[in-house]
């Protein structure tokens, strides 16, 4: 045993006796190991009564009988006793013939067990390894099966490879988990390509972002200034102000942003390398005038730029373009037509929603905008009932999902979404485009709110000039997740004709869900008064009890007053991750509530214990499971066999590995932004001061018009009103809006 002064480790080597407990999705490992009597002097106070040491932590896979040299740090754990928290091991050739036998008969290769090992071994001796190495081939040697012994060489170059990745990327504190993504990348070139340019890892493997692979950059010695650290940290600046909703950054926005990112006050070096990316057209510039008239250096990356300037000049070729329906709807004689198709659905019509039936088919592109309750679902249903009468192909379609189902049930129709509706396929992308284009006369996009730039784009590029398409959504709600603010672009540009529908139809006395939406939309707080049937009001400063009032009020109180199921009907919407009330925590508290029996099958994915009968969501479009951000499910069965969990959505039941379960989370609370585009007969939001960061009007709004039946707010008024009174809608830099104003 050695013993470093400075870092407090301690380093043995040792023969693994038993693998107590492993876990593939990190690596973490229990073990119990025999100290190597040579090599390892001084563990009598650090050995159980049978000899073993324990070692525990995140390493590459072992086997039972391995030899390997451990490095850590000794712990008393007040329940396993002392133990080494490891934090590299080395594997070890093993020294005898018993130790070869053991290792070869350890599961490394299905099918060789103690029979098999034992042929080797006495066929090869001591130089078993060394063959296996250098000479697999000869394995053939032995007489065993054809089959098994190439098996054998197969697998053992598999595992030199992997072992040799992952103690590569152990001396960088790379997880094991994360090691075996990148080894599934980059196969036996890890080494050479991690070695050659780690930044790479950012763009390469999802999942590591800028930061893990600059840590393993500086490990490795990279300079602070090196062009390749530059360049990273500007691509991924760029694509965290695209995560947060713009399409590009202004050249001093950027500048400050990648100096706190690279932490260097050199903005030389920075200036330059922004220049040589534009030179080598990884960047695109270009310079834009804002409403103010002040001229910005925009830079964008190369997929937003490009996205921009075509989505622009299709939408202008569109709206420029006439078309059949447009000709024959100037002849209709509006008063007659719709008064009969409105006598036909048993319907009653307002100006405002015959003007926007009427635009639909008389302007190429149109908006139908207004709050919840104001007539959108009867005038799109009027607009598609004008559609069928004229005999007009159309298509119904949506960003989400769950927003296409609700839009199929309240029109009657067939709706998709978008990308199922153009044909996406993850390897093929998009099958319907401008070569191959929808073929239909009007195109009807509902939650159109939720639309970013990419999507819009890919959605242009996939209709003919003399398509009409209708952008129908709540201009109110919250953004889109992705880049672009496409909605209110389109709206604020006046290419499109706009109805803006702002008469309440749907309302009851004793409703006050679509009152106090309206309410804090207009700027004025919701009754919380609590003499509504459907909207009530508890309060509580205090956010570790408000954390538990609200899984009272999920568990309890909503169910035994209006029997509504806790798990199925209630849906928890907090605006921030972080704190006593934000999702992690009511997650962590609600699971326990509702889903705390550990007995139930179970297992630790990513950091969280996932348990059959758990509520959980997929939080990206995962187009080969035809799954998608924001579906909600529930775990079914967790299979320790196959590595799997079974979950089951509103309309089918989806299988993952345990490695692809990364893109579930529970979902007990969730965010506003990842409720938008559906809706719950139950909402209940907890609102502290402590979110005053996300307290925003649109976020209040979107989080209250997600309820169907009842909203039950918990907190403090204080944070109401900081939320109502917050209209400030974050800004995001889009330069649609100036292209559509300018070409």
């Amino acid at each position: 045993m050695t013993y470093d002064n400075q870092a407090s480790l301690y380093t043995f080597s040792g023969t693994i006796e038993r693998i107590t407990y492993y876990n593939d999705e990190n690596g973490y490992s229990v073990l119990r190991v025999v100290p190597d009597k040579k090599r390892s002097k001084g563990m009598k106070d650090k050995t159980a009564r049978d000899g073993t040491v324990t070692v525990v932590g995140s390493m590459p896979e072992m086997h039972d009988g391995e030899s390997a040299e451990f490095t850590g740090t000794w712990v008393e754990d007040s329940r396993y006793g002392t133990q080494m928290r490891v934090q590299t091991v080395t594997p070890i050739a093993p020294n005898s013939l018993e130790g070869i036998k053991r290792y070869l008969s350890s599961g490394i290769v299905k099918g060789i067990g103690p029979a098999t090992a034992e042929k080797i071994v006495k066929h090869f001796g001591m130089e078993t390894i060394d063959v296996l190495n250098k000479t697999p081939q000869r394995i053939h040697e032995v007489g065993i099966k054809t089959n098994l012994a190439d098996d054998l060489i197969v697998a053992w170059e598999e595992n030199i490879a992997v072992r040799q990745t992952m103690i590569f990327l152990q001396q960088y504190n790379v997880s094991a988990r994360m090691a075996t993504k990148i080894q599934a990348v980059y196969g036996s070139e890890t080494i050479n390509r991690v070695k050659e340019n780690p930044y790479a890892l950012a763009d390469e493997v999802f999942g590591i972002g800028f930061i893990k692979a600059d840590q393993i950059a500086r490990s490795m010695g990279l300079a602070m200034d090196a062009p390749e650290r530059l360049r990273a940290g500007l691509i991924y600046t760029l694509n965290q102000l695209a995560n947060d909703g713009h399409t590009y950054a202004p050249r001093d926005f950027l500048m400050e942003e990648s100096i706190k990112l690279l932490s260097t006050d050199n903005r030389d070096n920075i200036e330059n390398e922004i220049d040589t990316q534009i030179s080598k057209r990884a960047l695109k510039n270009e310079k834009l005038t804002d409403e103010n008239g002040e001229v910005i250096d925009a830079i964008y990356l190369p997929g937003f730029h490009r996205a921009e300037k075509q989505s622009t000049k299709r939408l202008l070729n569109m709206v420029n373009t006439p078309s059949e329906m447009t000709g024959n709807s100037a002849e209709i004689e509006w008063g007659e037509f719709l008064g009969e198709l409105a006598e036909d659905n048993e319907l009653e019509l307002t100006d405002q929603q015959q003007s926007a039936v009427k635009a639909a088919l008389l302007r190429k592109v149109s908006v139908l905008t207004g709050g919840p309750g104001t007539g959108k679902t009867t005038t799109l249903r009027m607009v598609i009932a004008a559609l069928e009468a004229e005999g007009y192909r159309f298509a119904l379609a949506s960003p989400t999902g769950r927003a296409a189902k609700r839009l199929s049930e309240a029109t009657g129709e067939d709706a998709y979404t978008i990308h199922r509706l153009l044909g996406y396929s993850p390897m093929e992308g998009f099958q319907l485009n401008e070569e191959s284009p929808l073929k239909v006369d009007m195109l009807i996009v509902d939650e159109a709110s939720m639309i970013d730039l990419m999507l819009f784009h890919h959605m242009l590029k996939a209709l003919l000039p003399e398509t009409h398409l209708m952008l129908v959504g709540d201009i109110d709600q919250l953004p889109s997740v992705g880049a672009g603010n496409v909605l209110r672009d389109v709206i604020d540009s006046g290419v499109a004709h706009v109805t803006r529908l702002n008469l309440i139809f749907r309302q009851s006395e004793d409703s006050h869900i679509i009152l106090n939406a309206h309410r804090v939309n207009e700027g004025e707080a919701p009754f919380m008064d609590n003499k509504s049937q459907d909207f009530f009001f508890f309060r509580e400063d205090d956010p570790a009890r408000a954390a538990e009032l609200v899984v009272d009020v999920v568990k309890n109180r909503i169910p035994n007053k209006f029997g509504f199921d806790p798990m199925k009907d209630v849906q928890v919407i907090a605006p921030m991750y972080r704190g006593p009330s934000g999702v992690t925590a009511l997650n962590e508290a609600l699971q326990a509530a509702l889903n705390g029996d550990d007995r139930k099958a179970q297992q630790v994915l990513g950091g969280k214990t996932f348990r059959k009968g758990d509520k959980v969501m997929q939080t990206r479009n995962n187009y080969e499971k035809d799954i998608f951000n924001g579906d909600i499910g529930t775990i079914l069965n967790i299979d320790y066999v196959e590595k799997q969990v079974e979950v089951q959505f509103e309309d089918r039941w989806v299988t993952y590995t345990f490695s692809d379960a990364e893109d579930l989370m529970h979902a007990y609370c969730i965010s506003t932004h990842r409720s938008q585009g559906s809706e719950y007969s139950v909402v209940v939001l907890p609102l502290m001061t402590q979110f005053y960061m996300m307290l925003q009007r649109n976020l209040l709004y979107t989080a209250i018009t997600r309820a169907k039946k009842l909203v039950v707010m918990v907190g403090n008024r204080r944070a109401v009103y900081m939320a109502v009174q917050n209209n400030k809608v974050a800004d995001r830099y889009s330069g649609l809006i100036q292209r559509l104003r300018i070409e």
